[in-house]
């Protein structure tokens, strides 16, 4: 079963996303330790975008995909909660996906972010910039030459600042 968002609200530092001693909060990868809280935060973000309340089946595939996946072709960078140990603030999933090679892409790898999510609390202190940043790195650290994602309009301006804008061609899609 997917954890339902907690309703009780953890108060974030005035300025900045530090902890108790003023220090920025520290960006991490995610262990599968984080797993219940990893799905939470998902789940808001889902709620937030009007595709929520995400159902059972989501949860248990979402659970078994990080259970094989992570740390594999899949990758969550997290931020903790300095306060209430266990409990994270923002998180952010990439995952890598083999094609077939283009001249462009000889490796034929190419990385996908989602799930960035970051507690109501804790949002306007650079905490999904800084995530999404870590996926870049591991997705060049892993040799991904193009990473593409689905942006919310709360979260264009992120993504934007980090290099990302239209490709030359459209993104189309057809569901059955």
């Amino acid at each position: 079963m997917v954890d339902k968002p907690d309703p009780t609200v953890h108060a974030a530092p005035a300025t900045g996303a530090t902890g108790a001693a003023g220090d920025e909060l520290p960006v991490r990868a995610a262990s599968h330790h984080d797993t219940a809280e990893i799905l939470r935060l998902a789940a808001l973000m889902y709620d937030a975008l009007g595709m929520g309340p995400v159902g059972e089946d989501w949860g248990n595939a979402a659970r078994s995909h990080l259970a094989v996946r992570l740390g594999s072709d899949a990758a969550v960078f997290v931020a903790d909660d300095p306060r209430c140990p266990g409990r994270l603030v923002a998180i952010g999933a990439g995952s890598i996906t083999r094609r077939l090679p283009g001249p462009r892409n000889i490796e034929a790898t190419a990385g996908y972010i989602q799930w960035v999510a970051t507690d109501p609390a804790w949002r306007r202190h650079g905490l999904a910039t800084r995530i999404t940043q870590a996926l870049l790195d591991w997705f060049k650290e892993n040799g991904v030459r193009a990473v593409e994602l689905h942006a919310a309009p709360a979260g264009e301006q992120i993504y934007r600042s980090l290099g990302f804008q239209e490709g030359p061609n459209p993104g189309l899609r057809l569901r059955f």
